[in-house]
């Protein structure tokens, strides 16, 4: 199975209340930041995806789908990207 994603795609943190581990806001990550996906990582028997992010800290983690949500495709080079926290 192969999963393409966009190389410029920026996302941000919405932890979930009970959500699976690890929990982003407890390891590094902020609601103030969209963070650059390095990768995606999806075990074939769930239909639960991993997003392979940078944190705060330069740590890469995998992340849940679950807690994250499209910021954009960004024209940027960064690992982050500060932004006001918005609605989308």
């Amino acid at each position: 199975m192969s999963i393409f994603y966009e190389p410029n795609l920026y996302v941000r943190i919405v932890e979930l209340e009970n959500g699976p581990a690890p929990l982003p806001l407890a390891n590094g990550f902020n609601t103030e930041r969209a963070y650059r996906v390095l990768g995606l990582y999806t075990a074939s028997e769930t239909g639960e995806a991993y997003l392979i992010l940078p944190n705060d800290r330069e740590e890469m983690w995998f992340i849940s789908n679950r807690h994250i949500r499209v910021k954009g495709i960004l024209p940027e080079t960064k690992l982050h990207v500060d932004y006001k926290n918005e609605t989308n």
